[in-house]
């Protein structure tokens, strides 16, 4: 096997992409189908453990005796409408393995699927099936928050190229488009919260974007939306050969959040190193390094769940793993979420890992964006095309306008 030091891990590597783009599939897949069973009553936990049985199975079926890791990037979880971050149950706690969606709340599913360490992670908001919102309009409230955080996210992603990438005209005019200062996380956050106010939503506090890298979800660099305090300082920019999870997230309420007592399950490892004191410590983070790496993951993926209830308390007081708490709307209001994993790359964006684009005439709202701004930018392409699909000059009848995955598809063609 070659030397993992001389393999080139970045988008140079055809390989790379090829493989972050193999385990975008296999999450979307599984996100296509656990989005299918989320009904009025299902239960989340059955919603979580199916979800990753699916993962498991799907990435079993790829690069067949390769000797690279291949696994879950982010285990499935189903966050019910008020929850901010991901939310996975466990069999052990009665009560939470009792929880079961209703209908018409705004529900987020997330999930991820890695290879060789390549990681793709999505997040979807639906809307739970009943027979007001099955194949029918939406409209009101739940329309005003699935419509702000639609918007907000396509703006974000278009905010996230580098100047001038996509510009056109003479040399002068790309030399100057791409010598224009980057806009402030201030006035990222500005904009961003524009969109989302136009349709009387908040942006929650906190959301963070974060540089993805070879066996991390959370790099060197961040974007921070409408930071709650000092510390959710953005940190570097965006840049071609980069590859990030996009995250957005509004809030019907004030946008402000609020944690749960109640236990985390969801878990990461970290790069620190302490030498465990307790045995069942020790085996419990033997078996998470062997199973997950340094991805996230959910106690119920552990053989034996109320040993691992157990071996992590040690594990996250001396910062060996990192647990992420459960987090929810201050006001109890519904939230919506998303998150797209995406390469930037010289000819802009590729959603390796996106949620699936709105149905916008399901959609009502009497509310609209107004600001000329932003309406300009989001007017704008996320990708070049390459002309890899058209080169026939012979005239035809004029095409529709091209979906922005179908722009985004053909300028990965010659990345």
């Amino acid at each position: 096997m070659a030397d993992e030091a001389a393999i080139d891990y970045t988008l140079n590597n055809p390989d790379t992409l090829t493989k972050y783009k193999t385990a975008a599939q296999i999450s979307h897949k599984v996100l296509e189908a656990v989005t299918g069973w989320c009904v009025e009553g299902a239960k989340i936990l059955s919603l979580c453990q199916r979800g990753d049985k699916l993962l498991e199975e799907e990435v079993a079926k790829v690069y067949k005796g390769k000797k690279i890791s291949k696994g879950i990037s982010h285990p499935t979880t189903v966050s019910p409408s008020s929850y901010v971050t991901p939310y996975t149950p466990l069999a052990t706690d009665a009560e939470e393995a009792a929880a079961a969606l209703k209908a018409n709340e705004p529900v987020k599913i997330q999930l991820g699927a890695q290879i060789d360490g390549l990681g793709t992670i999505v997040c979807d908001t639906i809307l739970v099936k009943s027979d007001r919102t099955k194949d029918g309009e939406v409209s009101g409230r739940e329309a005003d928050l699935m419509l702000a955080t639609y918007y907000a996210n396509e703006l974000l992603l278009r905010l996230m190229i580098p100047p001038g990438l996509l510009a056109s005209g003479t040399e002068e005019e790309k030399k100057k488009a791409a010598a224009e200062k980057r806009l402030t996380q201030t006035k990222i956050s500005q904009m961003v919260e524009t969109v989302v106010k136009s349709y009387d939503c908040n942006l929650v506090e906190g959301t963070t974007s974060w540089l993805f890298e070879r066996n991390e979800i959370e790099g060197k660099k961040k974007i921070v939306l409408n930071p709650p305090d000092k510390e959710g300082k953005t940190e570097g920019n965006p840049e071609i050969g980069d590859v990030w999870g996009v995250e957005i997230g509004a809030s019907l309420g004030a946008g402000k959040v609020k944690t749960l007592d109640q236990r985390p399950t969801l878990h990461r490892r970290t790069t620190i190193t302490y030498q465990l004191k307790r045995p069942s410590s020790r085996q419990t983070l033997s078996e998470i390094v062997k199973k997950f790496g340094n991805f996230p993951f959910s106690l119920r993926q552990l053989d034996d769940e109320r040993a691992a209830k157990v071996g992590v308390v040690e594990c996250v007081r001396s910062n060996v793993l990192r647990q992420y708490e459960v987090v929810t709307d201050k006001d109890n209001a519904p939230v919506a979420r998303l998150l797209t994993t995406i390469a930037i790359t010289k000819n802009g964006i590729v959603r390796l890992g996106a949620p699936p684009a709105l149905d916008l005439s399901r959609y009502k709202s009497d509310k609209k964006i107004a600001d000329e701004q932003i309406l300009k930018v989001l007017e704008q392409p996320t990708a070049r095309s390459t002309g890899a699909k058209g080169k026939n000059k012979k005239k035809k009848k004029k095409p529709a306008k091209k979906s922005t995955e179908e722009e985004e598809e053909d300028s990965s063609e010659e990345d």
